[in-house]
Order: structure tokens, then sequence, then C-alpha cells
């Protein structure tokens, strides 16, 4: 929009097209073509086979990429619970209050992920909320991690809405919990749903502090990754990070097609 002459925009495309690929789309590429590869003698990974594939999608595999699913939407809805919630109270504070509500929230993310793993291990090893080697602790982590990403999405989200509607719904009697229900929270509802596929992207991706917390009947497909990886399998690795990234795409579109819905009501 900033540029109207065709060889601007050419230009722009041009240096788009330099920085993206190297940057961003030939890493992605290479993981995708090692997937698929039987060895890497030169720059790029070569020979053909589908046999990774079939390792990633059954057994330990398909186990890890079922526990990452359901740990990233339980840890999601809870982070969009929370997050909302908090969001809500906060837009009835005064200034200062809100500045505190908002450092606290933003907390987890401004340190590394490893220190929050270490913090909630320390935390729940004791009696009474024992989470230590159970899935739970795993999902509260992760809950831990994106909540500030679902608070400060629907924090934004509540500056911008119009009080109109909520001021006509009070003026005719309407009580604050069926205008937050019937009003806010649809008004929100686009917001609601980007918050959530940002949280389910992340937590479906997160490793650091799940290194540190998982039980062995709780290996998320991440930690898989890494560990395949890291005994040298590569090929293998690379077909997982690739069935990875497909059911994380795979469940955000959905969430883009229910977000796109929800904006046209």
């Amino acid at each position: 929009m900033l540029v109207h002459s065709r060889k601007a925009k050419w230009a722009v495309w041009l240096v788009f097209a330099a920085l993206f690929l190297p940057l961003f789309a030939l890493p992605l590429l290479v993981v995708l073509g090692a997937s698929f590869a039987t060895n890497w003698s030169g720059v790029l990974p070569s020979g053909f086979t589908a046999s990774h594939y079939s390792a990633a999608t059954r057994g330990e595999s398909l186990q890890a990429l079922t526990t990452s699913l359901v740990t990233a939407l339980t840890a999601s809805l809870l982070a969009l619970s929370i997050g909302t919630w908090a969001a809500l109270a906060a837009a009835g504070l005064k200034k200062r209050q809100r500045r505190v509500m908002d450092a606290l929230f933003v907390l987890p993310v401004a340190v590394p992920s490893v220190v929050v793993g270490l913090a909630v291990l320390v935390a729940f090893s004791q009696p009474p909320l024992l989470l230590n080697g159970t899935r739970w602790i795993v999902i509260l982590a992760h809950a831990v991690l994106v909540t500030a990403f679902a608070y400060q999405s629907v924090s934004a989200a509540i500056v911008r809405l119009d009080p109109a509607y909520e001021q006509a719904a009070a003026s005719l009697g309407a009580r604050p919990l069926y205008v937050l229900w019937r009003i806010r929270l649809p008004l929100l509802l686009p917001s609601l749903t980007a918050a959530a596929g940002l949280c389910f992207a992340l937590s479906m991706g997160e490793l650091s502090a799940t290194m540190m917390l998982y039980p062995p009947d709780w290996t998320t497909l991440p930690v898989l990754i890494y560990s395949a990886t890291d005994r040298g399998a590569l090929f293998a690795g690379s077909a997982l990070a690739v069935v990875l990234m497909t059911a994380t795409l795979l469940v955000l579109l959905v969430v883009s097609r229910v977000r796109t819905r929800a904006a046209y009501r």
C-alpha cells in the first residue's frame, strides 16, 4: 500500500524473496527433503524413502503425537480460561493495578522457559500439590508459558470494544452476567479463537520446560524429535518434525475457519 510504482513493487518483492527464502522457506524445505532421504553426503540430502514416515505415524511416535495434541489442547483451554478471566478483571482495575497484573502475566515469558520448568518442578514436587511424575505437571507448565499470550490478546481486544453495546444492554435492565455472556464474549470471540490458536501452536513446539518435567509415559513429540536427532537419527527426526508441523497447521486451519465464521456473524 505504501509503494505505488511497478518497479518499486518488484523491488520490494525481490527483497522479500531474498530474505524469506534463505531465512524461513529454505530450512523448512531442507527438513522436508531430509524426511524422505536415505543419505546426506553432499550439500543437500539425497535418496528417497517413505519408511521414515511409516515409523513416524505409528507406535511410540504416534503416542507422542497424541500426547502433544492432548497437552496442547488442554493447556490452551486452561490458558484461555485464565487469561480471559484475568483480562476481563483487569479491564475494571485502575491503571496502576492493571500494570501490576500485566507484569505478573508477562513474567513467565520474560524469563527462559527452562526457568519456568524448574519453578514448576520445585513448586509441585511436595504435598499438598504433588504433581511431579504425572502428566499434569507438563500440562501445567505449558499453561503457565502460554497464558500470557492469551491474556495480552484478550486485553487488547477489550480495549477496542465499543462500550455502547454494553451500555445499551445495561440500560434495558440486563444483568452484568447476561451482558458478559451475551454481549462481551461474543464480541471477543474472534480474539479468543486467535489466542487459542497461538497458545496451541506455542504449546505444540515447547521443549525446554518439558524436558525437565515429562514422565516416561508422557513424552511429547518435540522431546522425541530431540531424542532422535541427539542419537544421530536425523532423517527420522526430520519426518517427526514434518508430522509435528502438519498436525499443528491442520489444527490452526480449523481454528482459523472458526474465527472467520465468528467474525462474519
